[in-house]
């Protein structure tokens, strides 16, 4: 038992320079850190920890809404709009699918999308389609001439069995999901939801204005996607 106590106890200080006194001594003259090491020490703490975005991004499910606005990585419209852009190897920027009994809406939203900086050009099947060109030819056409497919869902477009076929024709033309078909949800449950779609996030059309500007940031990413694997870069999401 003693032979343990002398064993547990610290063991006493020393006085000389080399003891307690020197060590504090030591530690008042030991040199601060310089500024650049604190910034990368800080950089690599930052770095260590998931963001905000990756963390919602992470919590959700597919098949969920996206209330949130797309993050872009930082390009201009001139870069969208170059001669040499891939966004010109196609004849539309973006197909609209939709029932005819939502063509008040949807020709609001090919409005909004026309005019926006980037000057989108809309494929709408009434106003672009060839006369006398059969149905299934414009529809299949419009989906390989374009960049990217909104799908505004609603119970209209359940219902029509035209509006499914060219859902379809959108999915095999990107069987990969790769941001290229876009699902806009309008007054439809979500059981309602198409089972083709449930691998993509939607857009909830709740405020006809937000909702937009989602569509619209939507497909300047898929345009900017497109201009990045031209010049071998990767998009940043």
């Amino acid at each position: 038992l003693l032979s343990w106590r002398c064993r547990s106890s610290p063991p006493k200080p020393h006085r000389g320079p080399s003891g307690s006194v020197g060590w504090f001594r030591r530690l008042l003259h030991k040199p601060k850190p310089s500024s650049g090491e604190s910034n990368l020490n800080a950089s690599r703490s930052a770095s260590s920890s998931p963001s905000s975005s990756s963390a919602e991004s992470s919590g959700s499910s597919p098949g969920t809404s996206v209330s949130r606005s797309v993050r872009l990585s930082p390009i201009s419209t001139s870069d969208i709009n170059a001669s040499g852009s891939a966004r010109w190897a196609k004849s539309y920027d973006v197909c609209i699918c939709h029932s005819e009994v939502d063509l008040e809406l949807v020709e609001e939203l090919v409005s909004y999308l026309e005019s926006q900086p980037e000057s989108f050009r809309c494929f709408l099947q009434l106003r672009d389609a060839t006369p006398g060109s059969a149905v299934v030819t414009e529809l299949c056409d419009a989906v390989q001439n374009s960049h990217c497919w909104v799908m505004l869902i609603t119970p209209g477009f359940l219902r029509d069995p035209w509006c499914k076929y060219q859902m379809h024709q959108a999915l095999a033309e990107a069987p990969m999901a790769n941001g290229r078909t876009i699902p806009v949800l309008k007054d439809v449950d979500r059981k309602d939801y198409p089972k083709e779609l449930r691998n993509l996030y939607y857009i909830y059309m709740a405020l006809k204005e937000r909702s937009f500007k989602q569509i619209r940031d939507t497909v300047v990413r898929c345009e900017y996607a497109g201009a990045c694997r031209r010049h071998g870069m990767s998009p940043t999401r």
